[in-house]
């Protein structure tokens, strides 16, 4: 928390050092209207990703596909969007690097990398060992039909023998 408040009041000192740079460089009324045009450019931008992203995260929700991607994205935009939000040129050209499309694609693997620096490692324990990708999914079965092939999903018409019984007492009417 304190890493974020630090950074924070970073920003706010880089913002207020080059607005007076850029106030002083080519006038106040100038600076003034950049910083209006950037919010205005920025709202639009804002407004034409959201769009698209929901678009995209409804069509993968709707396919049954797992919207990470799209997850990302649309968190990525309301951060850029807040970011525009607040006064200043450096805030504005983050926000905008955090929307626009082309842009986003490095912002989505730097946030992965963050992300997955701060997760404590997965430890699968126990069960049989398994072969193929170290996800700590599957089915715990290798090859077995001996063909070789990679291990799939199991087929449907596995039938497995048993009986339910009841742990609790029958209850006398």
């Amino acid at each position: 928390m304190r890493l974020i408040v630090a950074a924070f009041l970073l920003l706010v000192l880089l913002e207020i050092l080059l607005l007076l740079a850029v106030g002083r460089a080519i006038g106040p009324w100038w600076t003034i209207g950049l910083l209006v045009l950037f919010v205005l450019a920025g709202l639009y931008l804002v407004r034409r990703e959201s769009g698209r992203t929901w678009k995209a995260l409804r069509q993968a929700v709707d396919t049954g596909r797992m919207p990470g991607r799209e997850l990302a994205d649309a968190m990525l935009v309301l951060v850029g969007g807040l970011f525009l939000l607040l006064p200043g040129f450096l805030s504005d050209l983050v926000g905008i690097f955090l929307i626009l499309p082309f842009t986003r694609t490095l912002s989505r693997r730097v946030l992965a990398v963050f992300i997955g620096s701060r997760m404590p490692p997965v430890v699968v324990t126990g069960g049989p060992a398994r072969s193929g990708p170290a996800s700590g999914y599957g089915t715990g079965r290798r090859d077995p039909g001996g063909t070789g092939a990679a291990p799939g999903p199991r087929q449907t018409d596995d039938i497995i023998e048993g009986e339910i019984v009841s742990e609790d007492p029958p209850t006398e009417q």
